[in-house]
């Protein structure tokens, strides 16, 4: 495994995070297809194993159980000075006023509540999972600065915003010499591409670490596109982000299926391959919740896309509005 620069830190991590969505009690969350403990942990191994070393969690995932499952899976398997462990704060983790978004309260509470349920002192990033429009952004910049200061996390990102209030929160911390974010992490993939707009060209320009989600689609682009796989009748998300542009999109898995029968490789690894060749990408966020789900992530990293056939992948391309 060769590791990249995390941004502008001197932090290194795995071309490849371990997201760990998909683990925890599906009854604590509203994602059906989602692993118990014991299926778990096997992922989790696995992925120490062969190198990967940066693991996403948020607390929201099955309502603090994912964080539960992954701390004790890495204590068991894993050096913790070697892991880049994330963790995400903002969504709702109850029904009171103050148990989400990004006031200087919750913020406090919920590090507090992610290290306990993860079992650790601090996490290596601190990500804000959305742009909280009802909090003065103020006072989460600096109620996340007083937690790395605290020494409860060593560096903070952000998720899934638009660039002009990326760059406003990266002016006011530079102003104030506050913590600053070092990496975003927002949608992208070869049917969402939307940030090469703006906030791929601010994130390299600045030295932000791109660590996106869904890099095939939420498995979209992973099999033909009239096969909707096993978690279209129960996730919403999925259905509300790949219902704007249906033609253009199904081109595009059909051309990312044309090349993976061409090379004789899975349809995932063309699809990733694209994300991490991309400018700019540190490490997409792929999930595993099948035994190939790993291995195709990895053997990603040794396909190397020809200007023909990244042309054709990009073709069909159309726009749309951003998650």
């Amino acid at each position: 495994m060769e590791y990249r620069r995390f941004g502008n830190t001197g932090m290194y991590v795995s071309p490849i995070a371990l997201g760990c969505m998909s683990y925890g009690d599906a009854d604590r969350g509203s994602h059906g297809w989602t692993l118990d403990e014991d299926a778990s942990r096997p992922f989790i191994r696995e992925a120490v194993e062969k190198g990967i070393n940066f693991f996403d969690t948020a607390n929201m995932y099955s309502l603090g159980h994912s964080e539960e499952i992954v701390g004790r899976a890495l204590r068991d398997y894993a050096d913790r000075d070697e892991i880049v462990l994330a963790t995400k704060v903002y969504m709702a983790m109850g029904e009171g006023p103050n148990k989400r978004g990004l006031s200087r309260k919750a913020i406090m509470q919920e590090i507090d509540n992610s290290l306990r349920r993860l079992g650790t002192d601090y996490v290596d990033l601190y990500i804000i999972h959305r742009f909280d429009e009802n909090t003065p952004l103020r006072e989460t910049l600096e109620a996340l600065n007083d937690v790395v200061r605290s020494g409860k996390a060593r560096y903070i990102g952000a998720s899934s915003m638009a660039a002009w209030q990326f760059a406003t929160a990266l002016g006011i911390q530079r102003a104030e010499g506050w913590a600053p974010f070092v990496s975003m992490q927002s949608q992208y993939n070869l049917i969402t591409r939307e940030d090469e707009r703006e906030m791929i060209p601010l994130s390299i320009n600045d030295g932000i670490a791109l660590t996106p989600w869904s890099p095939l689609a939420r498995g979209r682009l992973t099999r033909p596109w009239q096969d909707a796989g096993d978690r279209a009748g129960s996730d919403l998300l999925l259905q509300r982000l790949y219902q704007q542009n249906e033609d253009a999109d199904r081109k595009i898995a059909d051309a990312v299926g044309a090349i993976a029968d061409a090379r004789g490789v899975s349809r995932a690894r063309v699809a990733l391959a694209w994300v991490n060749e991309a400018p700019g990408i540190t490490a997409p966020i792929v999930g595993a919740t099948k035994p190939h789900h790993l291995s195709d992530a990895i053997a990603s990293l040794d396909i190397h896309l020809t200007a023909e056939e990244r042309a054709s992948l990009e073709a069909p391309y159309t726009a749309r509005w951003p998650e």
